[in-house]
């Protein structure tokens, strides 16, 4: 009887962390912010689909433009001042110092398992879909435009690509670290890589 309790003791611990996994999973899987998730969507794929379509609605080529620098507009500042913070934990800003010197700053979250900040999967998704895919159709756009000799919406397609590349580039080096910290990483493994070999090569001679 006491063996059996034992047992059955046992296995109410491994449904409990069946159980809390689960709930983790969820929790990670869920979209936490939709407001945030539809909006870091919305303003970009508007400017798309206003300028692809914004011929066969109106004449007006001076409206065209100014609906998709407005939206254009609105998506930068939403994704670098909001859905970045909110959805993937990065944040990138300057600020000018007290002798007039411009600074950038690359900022990333660290999560806290106390606090269960951990970033929604979903969202990351949904983050990093947007913020490449956009860019590229801009650029894709910019070629077109070029080679079909559509001068007038050159410049259009030219701010698509500057505001969304730019903040294409601010969360890349969020996600990955300034320059000078890439260096140093690759400095400091190729370091650990060549003591690593010449260990092995002193050890192979004294072994002959």
């Amino acid at each position: 009887m006491l063996q059996q309790d034992s047992n059955d003791d046992t296995e109410d611990v491994s449904l409990f962390d069946a159980e809390e996994e689960t709930t983790n999973r969820s929790k990670k899987s869920k979209i936490r912010h939709p407001v945030a998730s539809f909006f870091h969507l919305f303003f970009r794929v508007s400017a798309i689909i206003v300028y692809l379509l914004c011929e066969l609605f109106s004449s007006s080529f001076i409206a065209c433009m100014v609906t998709i620098i407005l939206l254009l507009s609105c998506d930068f500042w939403a994704v670098k001042n909001v859905t970045g913070r909110l959805m993937v934990g990065l944040r990138w800003w300057n600020h000018i110092d007290e002798d007039g010197k411009s600074h950038w700053v690359f900022e990333s979250r660290k999560a806290s398992p106390q606090e269960g900040k951990t970033v929604s999967e979903a969202e990351s998704r949904i983050f990093w879909l947007g913020l490449v895919a956009c860019p590229v159709l801009w650029v894709v756009f910019a070629f077109s435009a070029l080679f079909s000799f559509r001068v007038k919406w050159l410049a259009v397609v030219i701010m698509g690509v500057v505001l969304q590349g730019a903040n294409l580039y601010g969360y890349i080096r969020c996600k990955v670290g300034s320059r000078k910290n890439l260096t140093s990483m690759a400095t400091s493994y190729l370091g650990r890589q060549f003591l690593r070999q010449t260990a092995g090569d002193t050890q192979t001679t004294s072994g002959e």
